[in-house]
């Protein structure tokens, strides 16, 4: 790859005028990656997968923070669950840069990735979700990190958290540097934009799991954590955007049942974040029975089924997140 063939189209309009677009991967020091010097041969395939449905807003910053990467052996394919609020058009406008795209209905993000990968030749696979975005470098840290730790089968790292404009927000405080297996089944302690894994770990572990709509990604990195070994690199890699209608940060209770369900389904009943989803629910049911109640009389009333969960959150914090 040379560098012309680094060279984008100019960017669209921005479909919302308050986003942000005066740092990557929009401002001109964006553009002095595509300086840097590119090895031909010297680096392992990377495929990247994003999944989309109507993230028209956010789509032309994810497909830029890959493609501005610079990176010399990228294999790039978005897969649209058929979109209507112009995610298309943006798509077409940069589909000379990329491997392939599609656009048709699907089961969800976890069935558009797995179809995605299962066409995927890199030897280094990832997902980066529409509304997320990478850092500059990301992709030649990634496999830099691989192939310094050979014995390791997938590497990870930390990143930001952004809001819907785009502006930071604070660093994504809950990854870990190490953990047990009983800490990863109780919390996701691993930033799904961070982390990258070697193309025969994804065999091993299996497609993810499309039955769920909210964990699919910490459900699977539980499954793989028992094929391989993971890597924790100290840098950033990603942004993640926190944004009202993101599917993986809405849900409500059925998410938190979702999540109570992995846990189970890799741990027990007993386990410290099963023990709080349920409690959760309890406190849920509290909320319906007082709706409507006066102020005093619906504090009292919801205290017995409150105060079960502030204990169970305020143990699990004890146990597992210090």
């Amino acid at each position: 790859m040379n560098r012309s063939s680094l060279l984008l189209p100019r960017p669209l309009e921005p479909l919302n005028p308050q986003d942000i677009r005066d740092s990557w991967p929009w401002s001109l020091a964006a553009e002095s990656i595509m300086d840097t010097p590119i090895h031909d041969g010297d680096w392992p395939k990377i495929t990247i997968i994003t999944p989309s449905l109507n993230q028209g807003r956010y789509l032309e910053t994810a497909i830029r923070s890959v493609l501005l990467q610079g990176y010399p052996n990228l294999e790039y394919i978005i897969a649209d669950g058929g979109s209507t609020d112009g995610s298309i058009e943006i798509i077409r406008h940069y589909a000379s840069s990329l491997t392939d795209w599609s656009s048709r209905p699907d089961g969800g993000p976890a069935e558009a990735i797995n179809r995605a990968l299962s066409q995927a030749t890199g030897d280094i696979l990832a997902w980066l979700n529409a509304d997320d975005a990478y850092l500059p470098g990301a992709l030649f840290a990634a496999a830099e990190a691989l192939e310094q730790h050979k014995d390791s089968t997938l590497v990870y790292g930390e990143g930001w958290y952004i809001d819907e404009f785009g502006r930071r927000i604070e660093p994504c405080r809950f990854v870990r540097r190490s953990f047990t297996r009983q800490y990863l089944v109780n919390k996701d302690p691993i930033l799904q934009p961070a982390a990258f894994w070697r193309r025969f770990l994804w065999e091993q572990t299996g497609p993810l799991d499309t039955s769920l709509r909210w964990v699919f990604d910490w459900e699977w990195f539980i499954r793989a954590h028992t094929h391989g070994r993971f890597h924790y690199i100290p840098r950033n890699f990603a942004f993640y955007r926190v944004q009202p209608n993101a599917l993986t940060r809405t849900g409500g209770l059925p998410r938190q049942l979702e999540h109570g369900r992995v846990t189970r389904q890799y741990g027990a009943w007993w386990y410290p974040n099963h023990i709080v989803q349920q409690t959760r629910r309890l406190d849920a049911a509290g909320r319906r029975l007082t709706q409507g109640w006066p102020r005093i009389p619906a504090m009292i009333g919801r205290a017995p089924f409150s105060l079960p969960r502030h204990l169970a959150e305020w143990l699990l914090h004890g146990m597992y997140m210090r």
